[in-house]
């Protein structure tokens, strides 16, 4: 009997246990599921954190919609609505939970065309001649479904308490419009997107729909960044002053078509994309509405872009003028953290370092950050994070007291730069050097001047590149002058600038010039970077004038100054800076036929260079 009961006993208990378990379990989903809505934002030392009950990717709120804008640029007589995502952390909707916008727009977010030199400009051909036409792409298939345009950045910010938005550009994927290539529509698209970020404009839940969307689960408070084309959008908006858009990190930002695809007057492609022009990138993006195609060839990229980019003259004009943001830059008041790599041939550096010292000069909250590779590269995380949970959490942690500069030195990794009081670096001051003959073999660079030294020949010839005419020995194709092999590093900080005094042998010639570091690096994985300290180009047809062009009268001298690309570089003992002086740039400039003379005035011809610590260090440094 006593068995009995105790196995009596145990199968109640048991069943008594069975019974409460899925109570139990059930109860302890419902605390994790209270924990995850509870879930805010948490900051440590001026950072915002992961918190893991937004870091669950599952449970984020997706959905699309279409921003109505201001403007029609596909003639259908309505305004244009923008395609726009959102991704966010269910507790926007389940605890009524506001958080700011990190906002990424894009005109390649829907694809793009073959990228295939047949739809290039062809670039053999004489100067100051109209090109033969080129082929256009086929129309691009959108890609994509909704109610995802892109994953960019969701995993980054929205589990540090941010909502990730992003649109396409006017004129692709699901957005109508035109694309303008640094058009007005190209600004006003991401303010009004903006605009109803803060509740201002209207969202439809369809591209032709009447059914509003409305952004309550914002602060009012918007952040944006993107690369390249992803990195001008950002400042085109915040040249419009739209209200909550506080900070913007543009990272290799183009900000002017002309400085883009063109140089002092003269006709100069991107790096790796010779022969590409401004319309040859509107076919590249137009991934919009196949029916309404017609019209915006014709109105935008043969009528607008034909007229304007003018490729004869490479003249400034008011088709670029329209297309350079710093003529923008009054009503900008968002922080800006600009990125950008020195050795960056696509977008070069100019174009981050013209806004960041606008932005200064206007009283804005501005850092820049550059680092010694190519095209891309945000700034180390710690420096992002801080700079959005500043201006858009309102978190006093000081960014705005930070160093203004940070530079990435030779070797060092990307997330390790070195802090400076600003850029270009304010201890640098100009050095002049000046020119001794050489030629056909290597002259000299001296702080002594020289006089009634006469002039030395080039002959133009597009069939060798630069880093061929650097490494000869002889040859006439160039002229280079070095300076004695350095006892001591030098520390190079800002633009370097040439006058120089040229005559042509004939009404137009291309004019391009490299700071070098030699002797040449010949390791199997050296990179020209190594070896190239800067350069930049010119015409000069334009030596009085960016906006009016003159032939040349051949054999008669013509002086111009013009600045080669910043850079911030340590030049090792045991190096030589070289000044090169040729013509035609194989893998930048248009190739006229070989043959054109520039003859120099050796006299008349500097170079300056921005040197840490001026003339005392660099003469310590070559024993002058």
């Amino acid at each position: 009997m006593k068995q009995k009961h105790n196995l009596r006993f145990t199968v109640i208990l048991i069943a008594i246990l069975l019974a409460m378990a899925p109570s139990g379990l059930a109860q302890k989903k419902k605390n994790k599921k209270k924990d995850k809505e509870k879930a805010v934002p948490v900051f440590v030392d001026g950072e915002a954190q992961v918190v893991p009950g937004f870091d669950t990717p599952d449970e984020w709120i997706r959905h699309d919609l279409w921003v109505e804008t201001e403007f029609d640029t596909d003639g259908d007589g309505k305004p244009d609505r923008m395609h726009v995502d959102v991704t966010r952390p269910f507790q926007t909707d389940t605890d009524s939970l506001k958080l700011p916008v990190i906002y990424i727009s894009s005109p390649y977010f829907s694809g793009v065309a073959a990228d295939s030199k047949e739809f290039y400009w062809d670039v053999r051909h004489e100067l100051n001649t109209v090109p033969p036409p080129h082929k256009h792409p086929a129309p691009i298939k959108r890609r994509g479904t909704r109610p995802i345009i892109s994953t960019s950045h969701t995993k980054t910010w929205i589990p540090r308490g941010y909502i990730v938005v992003h649109s396409s550009s006017p004129g692709t994927g699901l957005s109508d419009g035109s694309p303008t290539v640094g058009g007005d529509n190209e600004s006003l698209a991401p303010k009004a997107v903006i605009d109803w970020l803060c509740g201002r404009a209207k969202g439809y839940t369809e591209r032709d729909g009447k059914e509003e969307v409305k952004a309550y689960w914002s602060t009012g408070k918007v952040g944006m960044t993107g690369t390249s084309y992803n990195g001008t959008l950002p400042l085109a908006a915040a040249t419009t002053g739209v209200e909550g858009l506080e900070a913007i990190i543009p990272i290799s930002p183009n900000t002017s078509y002309y400085h883009y695809y063109r140089s002092n007057g003269l006709v100069r492609h991107p790096g790796g994309y010779l022969g590409e022009d401004v319309d040859v990138l509107y076919d590249f993006i137009h991934s919009g509405d196949e029916s309404k195609r017609a019209y915006s060839d014709s109105i935008v990229r043969d009528g607008e872009m034909a007229r304007g980019q003018d490729r004869v003259t490479g003249d400034y004009n008011d088709f670029w003028a329209g297309r350079d943001y710093l003529n923008d830059m009054e009503p900008m008041k968002a922080a800006l953290l600009m990125s950008h790599g020195f050795n960056d041939w696509n977008v070069m550096p100019e174009h981050s370092l013209r806004i960041y010292e606008a932005a200064k000069a206007k009283g804005i909250p501005a850092q820049i950050y550059y680092h010694q590779n190519g095209h891309g590269g945000p700034p180390p995380m710690k420096m992002m994070n801080r700079w959005f949970t500043r201006y858009l959490f309102g978190v006093e942690n000081g960014v705005e007291n930070d160093a203004k500069a940070w530079i990435v030195r030779e070797h060092d990794k990307r997330a390790n730069p070195t802090a400076y009081e600003d850029y270009p670096n304010p201890e640098a001051s100009d050095v002049v050097l000046y020119l001794k003959a050489g030629a056909p073999g290597q002259g000299e660079l001296s702080t002594v001047p020289s006089e009634n030294q006469g002039t030395e020949t080039l002959v133009d010839n597009f069939s060798f590149s630069g880093t061929t005419l650097a490494k000869a020995e002889f040859t006439n194709h160039r002229l280079i002058y070095v300076t004695p092999k350095l006892t001591k590093e030098i520390h190079i900080s800002g633009k370097a600038r040439i006058t120089i005094k040229l005559a042509s042998s004939k009404p137009a010639a291309n004019l391009s010039v490299w700071l070098v570091s030699l002797p040449w690096t010949e390791r199997r994985k050296a990179k020209i970077t190594e070896n190239l300290i800067t350069r930049g180009w010119a015409d000069p047809q334009n030596y009085r004038s960016l906006t009016e062009s003159e032939p040349l009268v051949p054999g008669e001298f013509y002086e111009m100054t013009f600045d080669l690309q910043p850079d911030d570089q340590i030049i090792p003992a045991g190096q030589q800076i070289g000044l090169m002086i040729f013509s035609s740039d194989r893998d930048f400039t248009l190739w006229p036929d070989p043959g054109t003379e520039l003859t120099i005035d050796l006299d008349a011809t500097k170079l300056v260079i921005p040197v840490v610590g001026g003339n005392e260090v660099l003469n310590a440094a070559i024993g002058e």
